[in-house]
């Protein structure tokens, strides 16, 4: 029987569907030129199953199953689509993005560019051809942290489509772990004594004692060095001792200035001045050169520190001097200093606050971290040391308790008690 174009309920068929002779729908659909049919007692999911038919999925639920999106059938963007057409339309969604994201997706779009994955048909991706790309991406020599950053555009983008009903199941659903290896290097915190040590030697050098403060106050207030570049004069509150950070300086890649909100809302926060931290501001502030014309960037002036352009310095700037300061520690004493850049000063300080017993909270708020796990888990460098230092700590109130007992018994307090309590 002849196709035709509406059912006994006035309904409109679409393109592919058809009714048979029998009253059962049908759908016509083709893969590589074959045709194929899926078939039906109902179109529509509310419909009633008629007397005496065994239960089965509506036809567009069927159709849905099969991935085929009947309503962008005379779209080229649904099952033709490449992965670089998907990748264009998924980003195209990403708006208000700071420069710093959007540079990420640039470089993962030059990246795709150089693959013969980029003009795969979406829907002839499947799970095994994503996880082999990223350990092709592995094999040529990609850095973990480069394939992490190609799979959190590809993820998204895939998930789209799967939203959009144009495929059933998102390939590069997959943890990222579980096939390529990790061989990022992690940033540890230094211990202790090697910051007393690398404070003290900055402080004693003739060439860089004019950093000390810079470096006293990232190892003890645990600030991001886009933040503490971009202070300024009005976010010092000396007479009630607190910092202000709801902003940070960043460069772009073509070289612009520019002030960005912080990395998270619970990244604006208001730091506290130790004593030793107030005095540091306070001879910067002091030392501080005003710059003979002065620089406006996104409408905030009054930088700590600029060029002789009166340009305020960015991270760049700092982390190359750290890496002369090591580099001049280690041409100097035998024990060697493990490489020291802004970004540990902030690991060395969540890392010390940990081992002192601050409250984990607490110590979220003061990093500035959305997620307390990354507080726990990625800041915090705990070790044998730090275990055994709190496991003595617990015996020693343990004791302490049942020496408190014993006394209360006998009426006494012993000079040791006296000392513990």
């Amino acid at each position: 029987m002849a196709g035709r174009r509406r059912d006994s309920k006035h309904r409109v068929l679409r393109r592919g569907e058809s009714i048979r002779a029998d009253g059962k729908y049908q759908f016509k659909y083709h893969v590589n030129g074959t045709p194929h049919f899926v078939y039906s007692w109902r179109l529509e999911p509310t419909d009633k199953l008629p007397a005496g038919k065994k239960p089965c999925l509506s036809l567009r639920e069927l159709e849905k199953q099969i991935g085929y999106d009947l309503d962008s059938l005379s779209d080229p963007t649904g099952k033709n689509m490449t992965v670089e057409e998907l990748v264009e339309r998924y980003l195209s969604t990403k708006t208000g993005v700071k420069p710093n994201t959007l540079a990420n997706y640039n470089f993962v779009k030059n990246l795709m560019k150089k693959e013969p994955f980029n003009g795969k048909k979406i829907s002839q991706v499947k799970t095994s051809d994503a996880k082999l790309f990223l350990i092709k991406l592995q094999q040529d020599g990609r850095r973990y942290s480069t394939i992490k950053t190609v799979r959190g555009v590809l993820r998204p983008a895939f998930q789209m489509a799967v939203d959009d009903d144009v495929l059933r199941k998102n390939p590069f659903g997959f943890e990222l772990a579980t096939v390529v290896v990790n061989d990022s290097v992690t940033r540890e915190a230094i211990t202790r004594k090697q910051m007393r040590q690398f404070l003290k030697f900055v402080h004693d050098d003739n060439v860089y004692c004019k950093y000390y403060e810079v470096v006293y106050i990232l190892f003890h207030t645990g600030m991001r060095i886009s933040e503490f570049c971009g202070l300024t004069l009005k976010d010092l509150d000396m007479k009630n001792r607190i910092i202000n950070i709801d902003h940070q300086l960043q460069r772009t890649s073509d070289m612009r200035l520019i002030i960005e909100s912080t990395k998270t809302n619970a990244g604006t926060r208001k730091l506290p001045m130790s004593e030793d931290v107030f005095r540091c501001f306070q001879a910067i502030i002091e030392d501080r050169e005003a710059p003979r014309y002065e620089r406006v960037v996104d409408g905030y002036t009054g930088f700590l520190f600029t060029d002789k352009e009166g340009l305020p310095l960015v991270a760049m700037h700092w982390e190359h001097r750290f890496n002369h300061m090591v580099k001049r520690y280690n041409d100097i004493y035998r024990v060697q200093m493990p490489n020291i850049t802004p970004h540990v000063c902030r690991h060395t300080y969540c890392s010390n606050m940990a081992k002192s017993g601050m409250n984990p909270k607490t110590l979220q708020y003061l990093m500035g971290h959305s997620d307390i796990g990354v507080t726990l888990n990625t800041y915090t460098h705990l070790g044998l040391e730090d275990a055994m230092d709190e496991l003595k700590r617990v015996e020693e109130l343990e004791n302490a308790r049942k020496e408190m007992e014993k006394i209360n018994g006998e009426g006494t307090v012993s000079q040791k008690m006296f000392r513990i309590i």
